[in-house]
């Protein structure tokens, strides 16, 4: 199997002491995983930016017309995913992924996993977005996006808990 290229533009809107080197290949192998998963055929490039509550609360009004705060938003460059092979050849700009850490970490203790899991979990959620699937607009995407997000998570290797 060819090897996937892929080229993560990280940022952050804050400083977040939880961004370390492991943390940011954790969600490099999220979304590394979830492209092999998907037989994603280019090499790709995603933006992932780092925030907290307040500023993805102010994304999701502006762009979804939601008045709250969500734990991940993913703004596709390529609608339903429908990738223009020319356009791909070199490198796909699949788009951007915007993640909440202070969600992340709410969600992962109330759902008792950690904080590296729920973060790659989003990442993989999202990155399936950029791929064309929508839950919001269909069952069957909803489905398929559940299943893949539980398979492709058991796939991301995540560091061993400090003792």
């Amino acid at each position: 199997m060819k090897k996937q290229r892929l080229i993560i533009d990280f940022t952050a809107v804050d400083r977040y002491p939880e961004i370390t080197y492991d943390f940011k290949m954790i969600i490099r192998s999220a979304i590394l995983e979830t492209l092999k998963y998907e037989e994603f055929p280019y090499p790709a490039r995603v933006s992932v930016t780092f925030c907290d509550n307040a500023y993805i609360h102010k994304l999701n009004k502006k762009y979804r017309n939601v008045d709250r705060p969500t734990d991940v938003l993913s703004f596709p460059m390529y609608d339903g995913g429908d990738f223009d092979p020319v356009e791909c050849k070199e490198c796909a700009e699949l788009g951007d992924i915007v993640l909440s850490l202070e969600r992340a970490k709410v969600q992962a203790a109330e759902i008792g996993h950690s904080f590296e899991r729920e973060a790659a979990f989003l990442a993989i959620h999202s990155t399936l977005h950029l791929l064309g699937y929508d839950h919001e607009r269909s069952p069957e995407d909803e489905e398929a996006q559940c299943s893949r997000q539980r398979a492709i998570v058991e796939r991301v290797e995540f560091p061993e808990p400090n003792k």
